[in-house]
């Protein structure tokens, strides 16, 4: 059974779940026969199908069905299944769809034109039921691996970016971050501050304690930095015990408040290394800029490096703008 929707797209009734989900699958044929034809030999099988009559109407669900199998007749009221490909190919956003065509021209030169515009596949009409849910089953393995493969990009893209030891941001992460923010501050004329932070005494708890004592300072320092850190701005881990945080659209004043607390929070951590209870302090230098003035970002964190030079010295919070 289907049911029509205010867009003339067809969806059928739910079919049998699979522990994996569904694959969705969009039908696109102007014939009822057809389009009953492929509902029945797909009936029972984990896919959620739907269908559009025309090419237009294929194109114009794509975005919220989002279909990882399209099977379309090369026949359509509109458009000829390869330009539908040739379209689906140029136009969609949804990420990859596997196509199938379906034909009943068994000419070579007629299946290398579907395929050369994008067809995965290609099936002859009449089709038989089980050809056609075995290549089906051929396109849902496919997009399944093409499925893994991004999470497992994904996942290498995150972790390129991210701090092994920390879990923060990396270098990488914060400079393209900033650099973005940075032509909007330029633009638009919001501040924008660099503030630098470096842990005093860090080496000697490598020294004296070992490197695990030295990592849990500075996962405890990189915690307390995420919780005062607002969803719209970054902070990250430069490397050894420097890390940085950059921050938008506030005043000078609450950029000295937030480093005093931040500093004031890290000084209350409690520390016990080999019975001996250890009290931890950071420095902080900060970098921002003033309109007409149109820094690189490593300009900026230049000055909060001078800035955070001068602090270590005298123990003050250091702000340095031009």
């Amino acid at each position: 059974m289907s049911l029509e929707d205010k867009q003339g797209i067809a969806v059928a009734a739910p079919a049998v779940e699979s522990t994996g989900g569904r694959t969705r699958i969009l039908a696109v044929d102007d014939s009822p026969f057809s389009r009953k034809l492929l509902e029945h030999a797909l009936r029972g099988q984990p896919y959620e199908l739907a269908f559009a009559k025309t090419g237009q109407e294929a194109l114009a669900s794509i975005p919220a069905f989002r279909p990882q199998i399209i099977i379309t007749d090369w026949m359509l009221p509109d458009l000829s299944g390869p330009e539908l490909c040739r379209k689906i190919r140029s136009e969609s956003n949804a990420g990859y769809t596997y196509v199938i065509l379906l034909t009943s021209n068994v000419e070579k030169e007629s299946i290398v034109e579907g395929l050369a515009a994008g067809a995965d596949d290609y099936l002859t009409k009449p089709f038989h039921e089980k050809e056609l849910v075995a290549r089906v089953g051929t396109g849902r393995r496919i997009m399944e691996m093409h499925r893994e493969i991004e999470e497992k990009n994904q996942l290498l893209e995150a972790a390129a970016r991210t701090d092994f030891l920390t879990g923060l941001p990396n270098r990488r992460a914060v400079e393209e971050y900033a650099a973005k923010q940075l032509g909007g501050a330029i633009r638009h004329g919001y501040p924008l501050w660099v503030i630098l932070a470096d842990l005093n005494k860090f080496k000697m708890v490598n020294d004296q304690y070992g490197h695990a004592a030295g990592d849990e300072v500075l996962k405890r320092f990189a915690a307390i930095l995420k919780k005062n850190t607002r969803t719209s701005d970054i902070c990250g881990r430069l490397g050894g015990d420097e890390f940085v945080l950059v921050v938008t659209h506030v005043p000078v004043g609450h950029i000295t408040s937030l480093v005093e607390r931040l500093g004031c929070t890290f000084t209350i951590e409690e520390f016990t290394f080999e019975g001996q209870n250890l009290q931890m302090t950071a420095s902080f230098g900060v970098g921002g800029f003033e309109v007409p003035d149109r820094p690189e970002f490593q300009q900026l964190v230049a000055r909060a490096d001078a800035a955070l030079y001068e602090a270590k010295k005298d123990g003050r919070v250091q702000i340095k703008s031009k």
